[in-house]
């Protein structure tokens, strides 16, 4: 009896699975509305490369929809002759902060430069084989990721050394239409930011790099190889690419989605998360009540948001081993939620809560982190209200969306 069931449930399972196949076999490709990154639309744009010795910038993000690595790519297509690897490495395998060394990649044997460390900029010797520097690489839409400032400092190289300098685009994961934060203060310049620009930026890498290239007066020779069928209001999950970690810290869009905010904790005697399942959505420290913390957050009723008492214990960096206390970033609806509002609002109620505990690290220094995060100095010094805060995020934000509107590649 048991034996004619299962052969019943087989026949009926082997009727249904026909139907269930939903998934394209070539996601890339399979449909004229599907988005192609920079790498997809190569073979259009080979002429680029003729002739040329090619340096490439990339990390494992660097694949096309065929999760082709863009590094092999090139290698087969043109007169590929270096590889530079960024912050984390050509493979993703460094943390946060980690010098990265120049070695050999054993896969095609060209040397793999450092751009992290002590040399961001590439060097003449490092450029003498390279006619064109590509970069393929996903950012994620914050003003400090520094991926972007790699681009930068890879953009004065070949201005200095007359090389020509071309961006493979990716997609914002934050999609293209909202931008939010304070624009820099030039005199809190740093790797984590160089330029004036706002938390989230809601441009792709290359448009990034156009306004980098005119309105901060890079002047490189620059070509951007455009997407096909992105859309600003495309957030990643709606690109049907493939979601490959930018960095150790970055697992998911969800945490792309509140790191513009919460990254400013890294900033604090607060963890931020690293060394947990969740960086950036979990905040907190072993002197918070979680409770207390996510009451007064949630009473602030910010959009599209809400706060957990949650408790967890990083493995590494801040608080290692130490049980902390404090909050999971739960974001209830993305097209409302302001991220950089959300974390200066955080910061300021921990600040406010805990006044004996609370601390902002190196508060002293003029180049304290959170004053590179923040981009200013006034958040450290403690001198506005938090409307005060919002109202200088609205203003900033108006000045910041007019100043990019001309450098803008994708319209709809």
């Amino acid at each position: 009896m048991k034996r004619a069931y299962l052969l019943l449930v087989l026949f009926a399972f082997s009727l249904i699975l026909p139907a269930c196949r939903l998934i394209p076999a070539d996601p890339g490709h399979g449909s004229e509305k599907a988005v192609l990154t920079g790498i997809d639309l190569i073979d259009e744009n080979l002429h680029v490369f003729a002739g040329k010795r090619v340096g490439l910038i990339t990390n494992p993000t660097g694949i096309n929809s065929k999760f082709q690595s863009t590094i092999d790519i090139l290698y087969e297509k043109t007169n590929l002759t270096a590889l530079f690897a960024p912050e984390h490495g050509i493979r993703g395998d460094r943390q946060a902060g980690s010098y990265v060394e120049s070695y050999v990649d054993e896969k095609t044997g060209l040397t793999v430069y450092s751009l992290y460390g002590n040399q961001k900029k590439p060097t003449a010797g490092m450029l003498q084989d390279v006619d064109i520097l590509c970069i393929d690489l996903q950012d994620v839409g914050a003003r400090f990721y520094t991926y972007i400032y790699t681009m930068a400092y890879a953009m004065e190289a070949c201005a200095q050394y007359n090389k020509k300098f071309v961006v493979f685009d990716r997609p914002n994961p934050l999609g293209g239409i909202v931008a939010e934060g304070n624009i820099l203060d030039t005199d809190y310049r740093s790797f984590v930011g160089m330029y004036p620009i706002v938390q989230r930026h809601g441009m792709t890498i290359g448009e990034l790099a156009r306004m980098f290239n005119e309105e901060f007066g890079i002047g490189c020779d620059l070509t951007v190889i455009e997407m096909k069928n992105w859309k600003r209001s495309m957030y990643f999950d709606d690109t049907s690419l493939p979601w490959v970690i930018p960095s150790p810290n970055m697992p998911s869009l969800d945490t792309a989605i509140v790191y513009p905010g919460t990254c400013v904790f890294e900033g604090t005697n607060m963890s931020e998360g690293r060394g947990t399942t969740l960086p950036f959505e979990l905040i907190g420290a072993p002197y918070i009540d979680a409770e207390e913390y996510a009451q007064a957050l949630n009473d602030l009723e910010l959009p599209g948001v809400k706060f957990r008492p949650a408790y967890f214990t990083p493995m590494f960096s801040k608080h290692q081993n130490a049980l902390c206390a404090g909050v999971q970033v739960h974001v209830t609806d993305r097209d409302v939620f302001p991220a950089v509002k959300v974390g200066w609002a955080m910061l300021d109620v921990a600040r406010d809560l805990y006044p004996k505990d609370f601390a902002i690290l190196n508060a002293s220094n003029h180049g304290c982190m959170l004053n590179l995060l923040t981009g200013s100095g006034y958040i450290t010094a403690d001198i506005y209200s938090l409307e005060e805060q919002f109202d200088i995020i609205d203003r900033d934000t108006a000045e910041f969306m007019a100043i990019r509107e001309k450098y803008l590649l994708y319209r709809e």
